[in-house]
């Protein structure tokens, strides 16, 4: 397509002060670049849903049958690079995958019970002041998410070899280089770090709405991510490939109490307890390509002018039956997981969490993802290194800091080489 002819688009480095005037504008904009390249914004949107509705039907026939669409691959795989080319070609399709035994399960058991310890011992549950999220403060256990960074069994899980071999391999399911540039560096993490999730049994817990992460109203209003997603909106559609890092890793969200300034391959967490399916698990949308169908579709006639389908500033990307029914058709839990398991899903991903009443059994897990170095996240890794050395909660997150004093916290003399590294303490 002549992309070098085509209209350019208004930008907005920081939110809008006036949104709905900013909205009806970039969507103007964006319908006459789709039709300058000589296609409608119809005919671009039926490419990608004829796409979408073949992986639905593909995997709601699995459903049907009593299977599950979730790829479930055994740690001693991913340890084999011979098994890459194969794997990488499941998760790809799939964009999400359980890595089974990705930890020994007595070593993820031990690691549950010294959270409980380390929480314990600093009085966590006296001092606890209620939850400083309001979205995942919406659960309705408390406490569920414990905003707890720095202990021992988060960094030692972060900077193992077994998370590394993982992460690396997950990283090179993207293509890192494009465009003539080399976005990231699939093999150094940087250790983002997050929280954990204890859920006791007998609880009850309202889960969490289906949901995207990656970004709010800035995905179609800043220059970096119009140039991400440079092929839904300039008639090459078909070229559009969500495995694609090209500018990424150098823009930012807009700021926000859900915002994550770092750009993540692919989000994950790793189960410290033994979880059934139908107890409250994770549940996506498996189907990468579907980014496409959520960028385009509020440019449709149905969506009035000044909105973009509930997208929002300050708020995380709504996804659900009333704008994307096709998609929803589509939501798929998580099978059966161990104690030292790992899930990932692919960070462009509809996810959400299956309500429950009166758990049977804990839902423990703790939150790392792959976030590779590049030079977003090397940006933020600034900040986590002065969070990590005051026992302060990171700044993409409430700033609850209540480890600041804790006794047994994780300290700089404990990083291994691939933990310093993750900290960009050494290149």
């Amino acid at each position: 397509m002549p992309t070098a002819t085509l209209p350019p688009l208004p930008q907005w480095p920081t939110p809008p002060s006036d949104l709905g005037g900013a909205i009806r504008e970039v969507k103007l904009a964006l319908r006459r670049r789709i039709e300058a390249s000589g296609r409608s914004v119809e005919e671009v949107f039926d490419v990608v849903e004829r796409r979408i509705a073949a992986r639905v039907a593909e995997i709601k026939e699995i459903q049907q049958s009593g299977g599950n669409p979730w790829p479930v691959i055994e740690f001693d795989e991913v340890a084999d690079p011979a098994n890459h080319a194969r794997l990488h070609e499941l998760l790809r399709r799939r964009g999400c995958a359980v890595i089974r035994g990705h930890f020994p399960r007595e070593q993820a058991l031990a690691w549950d019970q010294g959270i409980v310890d380390y929480v314990e011992t600093n009085h966590f549950f006296e001092n606890y002041r209620g939850p400083g999220d309001d979205f995942f403060g919406s659960v309705g256990s408390k406490p569920e998410i414990y905003p707890i960074y720095w202990s021992r069994p988060q960094m030692a899980a972060r900077q193992s070899d077994r998370m590394a071999t993982v992460q690396s391999f997950l990283n090179h399911a993207w293509r890192s280089e494009s465009e003539g540039r080399q976005w990231f560096d699939p093999d150094r993490d940087s250790l983002y770090p997050d929280r954990i999730r204890r859920r006791p049994p007998g609880a009850d817990s309202a889960g969490l709405g289906t949901h995207l992460d990656p970004g709010t109203l800035d995905l179609w209003m800043t220059r970096t991510n119009q140039q991400a997603f440079r092929h839904l909106f300039d008639g090459s559609v078909e070229q559009y490939d969500p495995w694609d890092a090209a500018y990424r890793t150098i823009g930012n969200q807009y700021p926000g109490s859900t915002m994550c300034s770092a750009f993540r391959t692919f989000q994950g967490w790793t189960a410290l307890s033994d979880m059934r399916h139908d107890q409250g698990v994770l549940q996506t949308v498996p189907i990468p390509e579907a980014m496409a169908y959520l960028m385009l579709r509020p440019l449709l006639e149905d969506v009035p002018e000044d909105e973009m389908c509930g997208v929002a500033t300050n708020q995380v990307f709504p996804a659900g039956w009333k704008w994307q029914p096709l998609l929803m058709d589509a939501l798929s839990g998580l099978p059966d997981i161990q104690a030292g398991d790992s899930v990932w899903w692919h960070c462009d991903m509809i996810h959400g969490v299956d309500s429950v009443q009166d758990q049977q059994g804990w839902g423990n897990v703790m939150y790392i993802p792959a976030a590779p170095w590049c030079p977003r996240n090397a940006e933020y890794a600034v900040s986590v290194r002065a969070a990590f050395a005051a026992g302060d909660s990171p700044t993409d997150f409430p700033a609850e800091h209540y480890e600041r004093d804790w006794a047994d916290r994780f300290t700089e003399e404990e990083l291994n080489d691939t933990g310093r590294r993750g900290l960009g303490l050494v290149d």
